[in-house]
C-alpha cells in the first residue's frame, strides 16, 4: 500500500468509529422519519419494474423490515443480499421466508432461493455510515457493494444510500474503485449525487 493509500485508508478507518456512534445517536430520533420516507420512494417503486432490494440491518443501521410486509404492489418482489465466499449476490425474500447466515454472519435467504440478475432488480437500498455529496458511502470497508456495482450490469440498477441526514457530508476520503451511489434516503427525503 501506498502512503496516500495509507492515509485514505487511516482517515476512513477514523470516520468509521465516529459515524458508527453518530448514526446511532441521530436515528434514536429519526430513524422513524427515515421509515416513512423510505417507504415514500417504495411507493413509488411498487408500480415500477424489478425487485427491490433491502438489507438486513446491523446494529444502529436504519431498519427497513417493517416496510416489507405492508407495500402494496411490492410483494413477491423483495430481495435480500448475500455474502457467498468472495462476493455479495441478492437472492429472493419474503418476509416470512427462512434466513440463514450467510459467509459474513448475517440473515439472508439460502442458496436454494437462487440469485438474482441484475436485470431483476429495479433498485438497491443500502445501509451507510455516511455518504457525501457525490454519492461516494462510507460503509464498513468491506468493500462488497462496490465490487458488485462494478459491475456494468449492476452499475445500471439505482442504488440509494439510507442514513440520518446529519450523517451527510461535502466530501469523504476516495479511493479509485469506489463506485457512486446515484442518491440517498434521509429523514429530509430522497436526494440525488452531485454529478
Amino acid at each position: 500500500m501506498t502512503a496516500p493509500e495509507e492515509a485514505t485508508a487511516a482517515r476512513k478507518a477514523a470516520l468509521r468509529q465516529r459515524f458508527r456512534t453518530l448514526r446511532r445517536q441521530l436515528l434514536a430520533g429519526c430513524e422513524a422519519s427515515v421509515r416513512r420516507q423510505v417507504e415514500e420512494v417504495l411507493a413509488g417503486q411498487a408500480a415500477g419494474a424489478g425487485r427491490v432490494g433491502l438489507y438486513w440491518p446491523l446494529e444502529g443501521e436504519v431498519d427497513l423490515r417493517p416496510l416489507a410486509g405492508g407495500l402494496a404492489g411490492l410483494d413477491g418482489r423483495l430481495a435480500l443480499p448475500a455474502i457467498d465466499a468472495d462476493r455479495l449476490l441478492y437472492r429472493p425474500w419474503r418476509p416470512d421466508d427462512p434466513l440463514q447466515a450467510d459467509a459474513s454472519g448475517i440473515p439472508a435467504p439460502p442458496a436454494a432461493a437462487g440469485n438474482l440478475r441484475a436485470g431483476e432488480l429495479g433498485l438497491l437500498l443500502v445501509p451507510a455510515l455516511a455518504v457525501d455529496r457525490r454519492g461516494i458511502r462510507l460503509g464498513y470497508g468491506g468493500g462488497w457493494y462496490d465490487r458488485l456495482r462494478s459491475h456494468p450490469d449492476w452499475r445500471r440498477v439505482p442504488a440509494l444510500a439510507v442514513l440520518p441526514a446529519g450523517c451527510l457530508l461535502e466530501e469523504l476520503p476516495g479511493d479509485p474503485w469506489d463506485v457512486p451511489f446515484d442518491g440517498w434516503i434521509s429523514e429530509r427525503g430522497l436526494e440525488h449525487r452531485r454529478s
